[in-house]
């Protein structure tokens, strides 16, 4: 009989492998070299090209090249966790905490504000992070959730909630 702690550890296996592939160390290197080529970008030619936008578009920039550091902000995080499990520095069950996984997708959500009166090469930054962004969401929710998530008992949970809030009185 498989339980769920069975399918837990079978989940972490898993999560090791991932990060002990091929397809992992590409994707390590296409996330690092893209974080560096922006800060490059947004350090230099960028700061400069936003001086030369009109106001609003100025505004438009300053507040996508936010989400921009944010998403690879948030994907450099999960790459780091997950070349951590390979080198042994964290187990592949540590990663599974909720603080390790993508985070702020709402601010990380395409936009499209204007767009086509950004600077070519921050719009090209942008569409490339988002697609940086969505590949490794996706496998943060195949690796994380679903198969390789602990089973979970509905009506436990909803038996510990209700002990929770009357106590004693219910359940026994």
């Amino acid at each position: 009989m498989i339980t769920s702690a069975d399918t837990f550890e079978n989940g972490d296996e898993k999560i090791a492998a991932f990060a002990s592939s091929d397809v992992f160390e590409k994707l390590f290197a296409v996330g690092m070299d893209l974080v560096e080529e922006t800060a490059t970008y947004l350090d230099g030619e960028g700061r400069q090209e936003s001086k030369r936008l009109e106001k609003t578009t100025a505004l438009v920039y300053a507040s996508e090249s936010m989400r921009l550091t944010t998403r690879l902000m948030q994907t450099a995080s999960w790459l780091l966790v997950q070349r951590a499990v390979k080198e042994g520095e964290m187990s592949a069950s540590d990663a599974r905490d909720p603080k390790y996984r993508m985070g702020a997708k709402a601010i990380c959500a395409a936009s499209g504000n204007a767009m086509s009166d950004l600077p070519p090469k921050l719009a090209e930054l942008l569409e490339r992070s988002q697609n940086l962004y969505s590949r490794i969401d996706r496998l943060d929710s195949a690796m994380f959730t679903g198969d390789n998530a602990p089973a979970t008992n509905p009506v436990n949970d909803h038996m510990q909630r209700l002990q929770a809030a009357f106590g004693n009185a219910f359940g026994e």
